[in-house]
């Protein structure tokens, strides 16, 4: 396992049905060490401050792997950053993730916090009306961290994945209760004990009334 590349964006506008607005998801690899501190990359931009960014979901990270799979889909191959993460690692391992897995990455560790959902703007950056749909049905959402340990990284270094507990639910199952209109609240409050980021978090708080 090792980091595939490093991605920054700065902010631009784009079309989202009848509004225009300002996004960090244009993301480029680059090649020099990069300092990740609470907040993220230094030097990235996060626009959307409402749904994006925070010490809860300061990094977005993406798979190699899953991005094979998406060129076997699409028929052409997707670069590194392309779906606005920080960090493309080359595989997040055999056994599924779980909220609160972590991984080392050079002098960073990260933990897992929670999948990415996607929206209009992710739409938007790929061309495709229906890409929420479609992202939503491919079930590969990567995961969103929060920077345990700060420091630099580059391109190239090693990672090691440290597992959680066993019962933590996977990200696969939190990224399907996001969806399930009639969640059964036993499930939500065996979510809940997991480290979610505080977004999700609310978002299943919310829904137990």
């Amino acid at each position: 396992m090792r980091l595939v590349s490093v991605n920054i964006g700065s902010a631009r506008a784009v079309q989202v049905g009848s509004r225009t607005v300002m996004t960090g998801i244009y993301k480029t690899p680059v090649t020099h060490p990069v300092r990740v501190g609470k907040l993220g990359l230094e030097t990235d931009t996060v626009s959307d401050l409402k749904h994006h960014g925070g010490p809860d979901q300061a990094v977005y990270v993406y798979s190699a792997d899953d991005y094979a799979w998406w060129a076997l889909q699409l028929g052409y191959e997707l670069e590194p950053g392309t779906f606005g993460e920080n960090l493309t690692f080359s595989t997040f391992g055999r056994e599924p993730l779980r909220i609160g897995d972590r991984f080392r990455v050079g002098a960073v560790l990260l933990e897992v916090t929670a999948p990415r959902i996607p929206c209009g703007v992710f739409a938007a950056r790929m061309g495709d009306p229906g890409w929420v749909k479609r992202f939503k049905q491919a079930a590969r959402p990567g995961f969103y961290a929060r920077v345990l340990e700060e420091g630099g990284l580059s391109t190239g270094e090693p990672l090691e994945r440290i597992p959680t507990e066993a019962d933590h639910p996977t990200l696969q199952e939190v990224f399907e209760l996001w969806y399930d209109p009639k969640p059964a609240p036993e499930k939500l409050r065996w979510v809940l004990q997991a480290p979610l980021a505080i977004r999700t978090r609310r978002e299943y708080e919310g829904r137990l009334g």
